[in-house]
């Protein structure tokens, strides 16, 4: 049976995908980090890290939508999935395969704004940010506004799931301090191309009992 979430298009079988998210890459091999989408184990780790019970999710550079189809098949409702993605061609494409899925044209630094004109803030704050941006290759300030952005949008006890390339956090230890943020590693994806860490973070409890005063 046909899932109503997506379009049975050609577009959507694997080798179209990874050949779009080539040709991207090949067009701003800068703003893309990877070249190719993310592989099955490294999708594994990166929704495994969802919190129990969670139900809405935001999601910021979907590409072609490998970890989007995981967070459906997760079970997160279509309604309550807010997808972030700034390349034009490729928005174009998740918006076709995922039509009962929130798709926005819109930069992450904007995620508050995004979120809040789309509505997807009326029914309250997001359990979890997945990320497939390249924070590691991003200058430090636009990491920050990126990673504030996602935190606006966050319940108190929500989380930013976020891979990187090689075994260390892309975000660094004084940025994470000025943030009030904790890391924490979670798997390591051997068989990705290239290999893959996850990594979590949350706001530190001081963090969070703020977040809820204010």
């Amino acid at each position: 049976m046909a899932d109503p979430q997506r379009t049975p298009s050609s577009a959507g079988k694997p080798g179209s995908q990874a050949w779009l998210f080539f040709r991207q890459w090949l067009k701003n091999p800068l703003r893309i980090a990877a070249l190719s989408p993310s592989g099955q184990q490294l999708t594994g780790l990166m929704i495994s890290e969802l919190p129990q019970r969670a139900s809405r999710v935001v999601e910021l550079g979907a590409g072609t939508g490998v970890f989007t189809h995981a967070l459906l098949d997760a079970g997160i409702p279509p309604d309550k999935l807010l997808v972030v993605e700034l390349n034009a061609e490729l928005h174009a494409y998740l918006h076709e395969q995922f039509p009962l899925v929130r798709v926005v044209n819109g930069n992450a630094t904007e995620l508050k704004d995004i979120a809040t004109r789309d509505g997807f803030l009326t029914t309250g704050l997001a359990d979890a940010v997945v990320s497939g941006l390249g924070l590691l290759s991003l200058p430090r300030a636009l990491q920050k506004s990126i990673v504030e952005a996602a935190f606006s949008v966050l319940k108190p006890e929500g989380c930013l799931i976020q891979f990187t390339y090689g075994p260390k956090s892309p975000l660094p230890p004084d940025l994470l301090a000025e943030l009030g943020l904790s890391a924490r590693r979670g798997g390591f994806a051997w068989r990705n191309v290239p290999p893959a860490s996850v990594f979590v973070f949350t706001r530190v409890r001081s963090e969070q009992l703020r977040a809820v005063r204010s």
